[in-house]
């Protein structure tokens, strides 16, 4: 029957109604983009605490790795290749987000730090040896003050070559703001409140930027992804058709800037989504997922911009680990 009503329509309408049968989108159908890189780390057992963030040195080939924990270093070292160097742990508390910034004269990294005792409510900024250079916020008070500058639970920081930072606060507390500060940590704009609304946040999670000038924002709680314009703060649209079973918790794009990967921690599972080159955001498409083992929560991610690995923080399986592209 339904072969007969085709044939009907086909003569009726022409080719044009079998081609619309037919279409099927550029990336269906697609191979598996990622495998599990088994080998990496060489030794897991470094792993000694809950993992809630990685960040990529691709110039330099390290890996950082944040954790929290009794008597836990929070900050572990390993190279690209998965082997363990060295860790730090002097005035880090509770780390959250992890970034590497490399300029053209140095190397630095960033952490957000949700603690509540005298190291916390911070963004701090370190040399790869862990020696601290820079404390963002009023270390052990909570606030919303930009005069002197304070955080409450700060989640992700994202920092541009130019040293231009944007930070998202917070991870729960009072904050549910996107703060974008100059190379000299004043503010240039901020956006977003406590709620539903457009540009509003419930728990933004985690934030990063693209090359056409467009920061993107996990807004967790809210089940959508939002996005700003990075010069002037201005909202550009959401996503949200991706998130009826779980909120974003992580954005970070591939390499080639094609995809975004986010993480989504109570379903176990990675997205890929399609991100767009240039202009309007358009709509949620997912391309494939990875579903992960039940209990493993992954929580941030990172890419490695040069090879094109994401490296997945798991706070359930107390472990990073490392997928590998196929392409």
């Amino acid at each position: 029957m339904a072969g007969a009503l085709l044939a009907v329509l086909a003569l009726l309408w022409g080719s044009q109604v079998l081609k619309a049968f037919d279409y099927v989108p550029p990336w269906k159908g697609q191979q598996q983009m990622y495998k599990l890189d088994i080998g990496w780390p060489k030794i897991p057992e470094y792993f000694t605490g809950q993992t809630f963030c990685v960040a990529v040195d691709s110039l330099h080939g390290l890996v950082y790795v944040g954790q929290r924990g009794d008597n836990v270093p929070k900050v572990l070292v390993f190279s690209e290749e998965g082997y363990f160097l060295y860790s730090w742990n002097d005035t880090v508390e509770m780390p959250h987000g992890i970034f590497v910034l490399n300029t053209a004269t140095d190397s630095s990294v960033w952490i957000t730090d949700v603690g509540t005792g005298k190291y916390g409510h911070t963004v701090k900024q370190y040399s790869p040896l862990g020696k601290l250079m820079q404390i963002l916020g009023t270390p052990g008070n909570a606030g919303s003050s930009l005069i002197p500058l304070q955080f409450d639970q700060p989640a992700d920081i994202f920092v541009e070559e130019s040293g231009d930072i944007y930070v998202v606060d917070g991870d729960g507390g009072m904050n549910n703001r996107l703060l974008k500060l100059s190379n000299d940590y004043r503010e240039i704009w901020m956006a977003g409140a406590n709620g539903t609304g457009i540009g509003q946040f419930k728990i933004p999670h985690s934030v990063t930027v693209d090359p056409v000038g467009r920061v993107w924002v996990a807004d967790r709680d809210n089940k959508r992804i939002q996005v700003f314009d990075k010069v002037t703060g201005e909202w550009l649209g959401s996503w949200t058709s991706c998130f009826a079973e779980d909120g974003p918790y992580s954005v970070r794009f591939t390499a080639d800037y094609k995809y975004l990967i986010v993480s989504q921690l109570n379903i176990n599972r990675l997205a890929i989504l399609a991100a767009p080159l240039v202009g309007s955001i358009g709509d949620c498409v997912v391309i494939q997922t990875i579903q992960l083992a039940d209990e493993t929560k992954p929580h941030l991610v990172d890419v490695d911009m040069k090879s094109g690995a994401v490296y997945v923080a798991e706070i359930g399986a107390q472990q990073v680990q490392r997928y590998i592209p196929l392409s």
